[in-house]
């Protein structure tokens, strides 16, 4: 019985993805666990780990073409879990990387966008980022007030995006703005002039990572800029999916990290004569997180058979985000508990892991909104407003 695994849920996977998932965890075990405390905080994350995870084919991995690794959505998602096993920063990265910047540039770009950026971000030779969200138009993208005007044959771009991920360290962002044609995508260099990327400070989650608030000041792009068919939030909303997949991977490789941190420490430390596992309330606590970290891997396998099989809804991912980001969250705090005072220490990882869950829980779609996605899809009746 594997104590990890208890439901064998890793024997639902095929060989390849089995492997893909060792191949990542031996690597951010090696590479990345060692360090991953004093990179969180020092609030920083350093670029060389970017062409490395390049070279282990995480970038874009699920997209075909291009120099990418035309894998199972199961494998990416499996690579999500193994991750964010480390960190959620880490796994933010790769899947703003590949499902936001990628994935927008290979689904609604032109031939000349896939062939200048893509096999460079795969390589992780370049970095990009997805400016969507704005200081006032979270929840609500529709109301973006980042606009786009024709003047002759260029755009001329104005506005700013906020909470953007690697918008410091990108070479390329994929920005939506209004215009007189809808809301429609940019493939903007981030060394055209007018455009500004400003570090966000005094985080207390996602330390690991880099977030940024984007400044357009009449940057002007070339009509080939543009992505030339999508129009509305169709092609923001169609990414964002993406990376709520990832996510939703992503909070299992959490949970287990804190469950088997908490199992681990029970079993070691004594109190009144016996290790902490002895205790009755002790063993409640670690059956509650077997069952939930149980619970979201079977989710997620069955989420992405139905990637797999171009079956799923977003409606469904919504389930798979909203529910165990949920349960991670509630085992990270469980797991904090087992350890006591211990836990709030970066000698261990679950608060750490807990700070970061709780954006998770935020990014690429609220509690909120995520239940009335589901909500509609029950009722047939949208709740939203």
């Amino acid at each position: 019985m594997d104590p990890l695994d208890f439901l064998q849920s890793d024997h639902l996977l095929s060989d390849d993805e089995r492997t893909i998932g060792q191949t990542v965890s031996d690597y951010a075990k090696a590479e990345l666990a060692p360090y991953i405390s004093d990179w969180y905080e020092a609030g920083k994350i350093p670029t060389e780990i970017i062409p490395a995870l390049g070279k282990l084919g995480l970038l874009g991995m699920h997209l075909t073409g291009y120099g990418c690794a035309n894998t199972t959505a199961t494998a990416y998602g499996v690579a999500c879990r193994e991750l964010e096993a480390i960190d959620s920063g880490l796994r933010s990265l790769v899947s703003v990387q590949g499902s936001l910047a990628m994935f927008a540039i290979h689904r609604w770009g032109t031939e000349d966008h896939r062939q200048e950026w893509l096999p460079r971000m795969a390589a992780g030779e370049a970095i990009g980022c997805f400016g969507l969200t704005e200081a006032g138009a979270g929840s609500d993208p529709g109301s973006m007030r980042t606009h786009a005007r024709l003047d002759g044959d260029d755009w001329i771009l104005n506005g700013s995006k906020m909470w953007i991920t690697s918008g410091t360290i990108a070479d390329v962002a994929v920005v939506w703005a209004q215009t007189n044609q809808g809301i429609r995508g940019f493939v903007v260099p981030t060394d055209t002039p007018g455009f500004a990327a400003h570090e966000i400070g005094r985080k207390l989650s996602l330390r690991a990572s880099v977030t940024a608030e984007l400044a357009l000041s009449d940057v002007r792009l070339p009509s080939t800029a543009v992505f030339p068919e999508v129009r509305g939030l169709k092609g923001p909303l169609s990414c964002l999916n993406e990376a709520r997949y990832g996510i939703l991977w992503g909070a299992v490789g959490a949970a287990r990290a804190c469950y088997c941190e908490a199992l681990e420490y029970s079993l070691l430390r004594t109190q009144f004569g016996k290790p902490l596992a002895g205790f009755q309330l002790t063993q409640r606590k670690l059956v509650d997180m077997s069952i939930a970290v149980s619970n979201a891997a079977l989710t997620a396998v069955q989420l992405g058979r139905l990637k797999d099989t171009h079956c799923i809804t977003p409606e469904q991912i919504s389930h798979g985000k909203l529910a165990n980001v949920r349960s991670a969250l509630e085992v990270a705090r469980t797991a904090r508990a087992v350890l006591g005072a211990a836990g709030i220490t970066l000698d261990h990882s679950v608060m750490r892991h807990m700070n970061n869950l709780e954006t998770v829980s935020t990014y690429e779609g609220t509690e909120e909104m995520h239940t009335l996605s589901i909500g509609r899809a029950l009722t047939g009746i949208a709740a939203f407003r």
